[in-house]
């Protein structure tokens, strides 16, 4: 594994356990030249997914885009950074599990706003502003209502 900081391949493993649930690898590293510390994971890759963009282009399935949206959705909220990452985990187990070699990118967007939804209301907001391409105030207004009719709902579960 190459040294984030110099650069050098010559790096050793100090410390090695298990990660979410026994999913992943966490390994602490040294380099053996500039003394840096890092740590790595590793996880099970079950297939190489293809995604197909809106616009009928492909490309390589790239879990750190995937998390790099989910963390601009959660910027600056108060969520376990272990929530997060099961969540993604979660979801790329999902997408691996449906035995596609191609996923629609609105497949994608549409289990990380599933696993948004359960998270955290303004990130699903936020990822959904995205996702959805709103355009206008109204289109906040509506979703917002959505999540609204998803807590009444829960609630009269209650009532009766």
């Amino acid at each position: 594994m190459r040294c984030p900081y110099c650069q050098c391949e010559d790096t050793q493993v100090k410390d090695s356990r298990p990660a979410e649930e026994g999913a992943v690898i966490r390994r602490r590293r040294v380099c053996s030249v500039c003394g840096g510390r890092f740590t790595t994971f590793e996880r099970v890759q079950l297939r190489e997914l293809l995604v197909l963009k809106k616009s009928g282009r492909r490309e390589l399935f790239n879990r750190d885009k995937l998390m790099k949206s989910v963390d601009l959705a959660m910027r600056k909220r108060n969520i376990d950074p272990d929530r997060i990452e099961r969540a993604i985990s979660g979801i790329v187990r999902r997408l691996e599990s449906l035995g596609e070699p191609e996923i629609a990118s609105e497949k994608i967007g549409y289990l990380v706003m599933e696993s948004l939804k359960r998270i955290d209301d303004i990130a699903y907001i936020r990822f959904a502003s995205v996702y959805r391409d709103f355009r206008n105030a109204s289109d906040f207004h509506d979703i917002i209502d959505e999540l609204s009719k998803d807590v009444a709902d829960i609630e009269s579960c209650f009532d009766e």
